[in-house]
């Protein structure tokens, strides 16, 4: 049983969450698991979490770090108890330093609104989760969150600097540095970017940030089959041309989002979508927007819709949006997957989707995603009951095993968790496995840090 006087007596009574209803708003994240947590605390400061794990190290707690609970790996999810860290109240942008391309924030902070506060400065913080507008930094950085900008701009771990860190024994550590160089020493940043909270907590974020693009423009292009689709992505990368983002979206996400919030009218006839984004100086997006809708125009599109104002790519970028939420019209229940294969194996990955797609024909079946950088979002929709269920999972266990089949990896941007723990070792060979795990029990011996999550 945890202590709740110690703990109130760490972070103050006001910061200490302990009844029922309370805890069960912890209880879940993106993937509709439910663990309720023993206790919630809502630290203000590095000293309160340094104090609460020293406790919790202690007395063998479990810790589980939570940023917006959005995650859909089971990343936040407690599965055995414990103690829940909610990051809410640490919510500051301590520093934007223009002269260093630099933003320093802690990790409560909604990813969207240091966008935001970034382009105050005429700068921009690349990372764009789709879930930009509620998750934050701290989680983003735990996942390694990747998004629509990723073939241009990189993901989250190509903007981490320097991280302070909460071990599990309650010391605090400073990696990285404030400068946008360092090669003194191991890499220890990019060990903790990605670890899923089972190295060591997350209490400030040093990002790096780049000047705001001078313009941005969007093209919708309809094509009649995938083929031409993917043939017309695979063109625009080869004529050495880099969208901001290349999106495509296939015949059953199409079909979800009609009549879904939906303004862009799209054809019956229509069976996959490509979504272009192109920034930068106003001169070179004009150049780049009138190659890219001539390489799309010689691969037989059924139309091209172009926006050049915010208002106008915001229409389009719906049509995106609204996918997620439309796809529960189809059945009550999906499995998100986040697979990314080699791009010259996008089509590949696709065909052997839908040969295991014939094999449980009960399931309703849609791709979408960042096609430019070979991230495809596999969603397996199923209606209740175990059969389906069952069917679901069998069915994603072969698309996990064809991704590493066509040199891919599980997981492109939403992590292991608990989710696809026991499919890990798929794509991590024994020898490297081991040398993870020793890594995770020299930091963190008690195995304190969310357990449960990435190793079976």
């Amino acid at each position: 049983m945890v202590s709740l006087n110690a703990l109130k007596g760490f972070v103050g009574k006001e910061n200490v969450l302990s009844t029922l209803e309370d805890r069960i708003c912890y209880a879940y994240d993106g993937t509709k698991q439910k663990y309720i947590p023993d206790v919630v605390v809502r630290p203000r400061s590095t000293q309160h979490v340094s104090d609460v794990l020293r406790f919790a190290n202690e007395h063998e707690i479990p810790v589980y770090p939570r940023g917006a609970g959005s995650g859909l790996t089971g990343g936040a999810v407690p599965v055995q108890g414990g103690i829940v860290l909610d990051f809410t109240h640490m919510n500051k942008i301590l520093e934007i330093v223009p002269e260093d391309l630099t933003a320093t924030v802690e990790p409560g902070v909604v990813t969207q609104i240091l966008q935001n506060e970034a382009a105050k400065y005429k700068l921009f913080y690349p990372p764009d989760p789709a879930s930009a507008a509620f998750s934050t930094i701290g989680g983003n950085v735990a996942e390694c969150s990747g998004g629509i900008t990723g073939l241009k701009y990189g993901v989250t771990r190509d903007y981490i600097l320097s991280l302070e860190v909460v071990l599990a024994d309650g010391s605090v550590i400073h990696t990285g540095r404030k400068t946008l160089k360092s090669v003194t020493g191991y890499d220890l940043t990019r060990l903790f970017v990605g670890s899923e909270g089972t190295l060591g907590v997350f209490t400030q974020i040093t990002v790096k940030l780049l000047p705001l693009p001078e313009k941005i423009e969007t093209l919708l292009v309809f094509f009649a089959t995938p083929q031409d689709a993917v043939r017309t992505a695979s063109l625009i990368i080869s004529n050495n041309l880099l969208p901001r983002a290349l999106e495509f979206i296939d015949k059953s996400s199409i079909d979800c989002i009609k009549g879904y919030k939906q303004e862009v009218q799209i054809p019956d006839e229509v069976n996959a979508l490509l979504l272009i984004d192109v920034d930068g100086k106003e001169t070179s997006v004009k150049a780049e927007i009138s190659l890219i809708e001539k390489i799309a125009m010689e691969n037989q599109p059924l139309r091209v819709v172009s926006a050049k104002t915010a208002q106008e790519r915001d229409t389009l970028w719906e049509v995106r949006r609204v996918i997620s939420p439309a796809l529960y019209n189809i059945a009550p229940f999906k499995i998100n997957e986040d697979i990314c294969v080699p791009r010259s194996r996008i089509l590949e990955a696709l065909n052997r989707i839908a040969e295991s797609h014939k094999r449980y024909p009960s399931l309703k079946v849609a791709n979408f995603g960042h096609i430019g950088d070979g991230n495809i979002h596999v969603n397996i929709m199923y209606d209740e009951g175990d059969k389906q269920r069952m069917q679901a999972e069998n069915m994603i266990e072969e698309i996990l095993r064809t991704t590493v089949e066509l040199g891919g990896t599980i997981s492109g941007e939403h992590g292991i968790g608990n989710v696809k723990s026991a499919f890990l070792s798929l794509e991590i060979p024994p020898q490297e496995l081991r040398i993870m795990k020793d890594i995770k029990h020299l930091l963190d011996p008690k195995g304190i840090l969310n357990p449960g999550k990435m190793f079976v």
